[in-house]
């Protein structure tokens, strides 16, 4: 994908992306509006499909919506009210420690600055972007498998690590398309451009895309 082609992509995809199904945190940060419902959101959805992710979140919040009603909470009872998500039992005990450090040092307002989200045990970098540019609306730019796999399928970046593509995202897209990015490529990677087999006869992006790495598709 030519640097001038990423622009035609991202009108496409646009257009394209209301017909597929909405990743499951951003659903949370558009009916919330809380930075907070996003961070716990994310945490429980990290290996998990959106569908047990958005009913654990659904169970949590209506127990818990703030840090401080939270750490009323005994972690067995946050163990019980998330399961089956993946980790469970390690997510519980992130969440009782995340929201004590929001009480304690931030008076129980989530960060809005990645390398102070970062300190919060479990969060990582797709973490802290998401919190940033969906529960902040600042610029951020999130990096899943998704992304990663998808901006070097096109050829727009050549990177090994998720963290690699997102420091040349940085470098390279646009600062406009940063916020809406993961949103579209992890719907079109879902739906689309998966892992194995991508769908390409039905891509809407196909002509732009170099398909590195792709030996088979459909």
């Amino acid at each position: 994908m030519k640097d001038r082609e990423i622009h035609h992509a991202i009108r496409i995809l646009r257009r394209e992306t209301p017909k597929w199904q909405t990743p499951i945190v951003t659903m949370v940060a558009e009916s919330s509006k809380s930075p907070f419902h996003v961070l716990i959101s994310c945490i429980l959805s990290l290996r998990t499909q959106d569908a047990t992710t958005a009913q654990a979140s659904r169970r949590l919040f209506a127990l818990a919506g703030t840090p401080a009603k939270m750490l009323t909470l005994p972690t067995k009872k946050i163990e019980k009210v998330i399961y089956p998500v993946g980790f469970y039992r390690t997510k519980a005990r992130n969440i009782h420690g995340i929201c004590r450090t929001l009480v304690e040092k931030y008076s129980g307002k989530v960060p809005d600055e990645i390398d102070e989200l970062l300190e919060l045990k479990g969060v990582g970098r797709k973490t802290a972007n998401l919190v940033v540019t969906l529960g902040y609306r600042k610029p951020g730019i999130c990096v899943d498998t998704h992304v990663h796999r998808i901006s070097n399928r096109w050829g727009y970046v050549r990177t090994k690590t998720p963290k690699e593509t997102e420091f040349a995202l940085r470098e390279k897209l646009p600062k406009q398309y940063w916020i809406e990015y993961n949103d579209l490529l992890v719907s079109f990677g879902q739906q689309l451009c998966r892992p194995i087999s991508p769908i390409c006869s039905q891509c809407p992006v196909e002509r732009y895309c170099d398909k590195a790495g792709v030996t088979v598709h459909r």
